[in-house]
């Protein structure tokens, strides 16, 4: 399997401004205010793109499916930092499953010496375009200079 069969399987199309490919696979019933009750989709991502920082304001799942692992950099309102990994070795520290709680900046880069990861993600509400923060990178590295270098690399004008 290639990621060439995975986005003619899925029809897999770019994810606006954010990076790398998706399709959305469920949206649940629209709710009072408009957004649906939950969402999903499937995404990949190859080492030459990234999934640039943003921010939702509802926990979002994320789930590895397959391929290489994936790296995530979390900011949390706190001021905390940490790295997170999605992959197939849940034993070595590695997660199949892992919530980023609302209103944490998330990025993810495919691991170094990786070529692709094929991912979900779930939401409860659903996800709405407008729900979407895009992270600027003097902003972030202000706010978390530590990872100033690895924000550079997560972020897009």
């Amino acid at each position: 399997m290639t990621p060439d069969d995975l986005i003619a399987h899925y029809g897999l199309e770019p994810i606006p401004r954010e990076g790398g490919l998706f399709r959305p696979t469920w949206a649940g019933p629209q709710r009072s205010d408009g957004r649906p009750e939950g969402s999903a989709i499937v995404a990949l991502l190859t080492a030459d793109d990234f999934s640039a920082l943003h921010r939702l304001p509802t926990d979002e799942i994320w789930h590895f499916y397959l391929g290489d692992p994936l790296q995530l950099l979390l900011l949390a309102e706190d001021g905390t930092t940490r790295t997170a990994v999605l992959g197939p070795a849940p034993l070595t520290g590695q997660h199949v499953q892992l919530t980023v709680p609302a209103r944490t900046w998330m990025g993810a880069r495919v691991a170094p010496g990786g070529a692709w990861t094929f991912f979900g993600c779930t939401m409860a509400p659903g996800f709405t375009y407008e729900d979407y923060e895009h992270g600027n990178a003097a902003d972030l590295t202000a706010r978390y200079p530590a990872e100033a270098a690895r924000i550079a690399e997560l972020c897009r004008p």
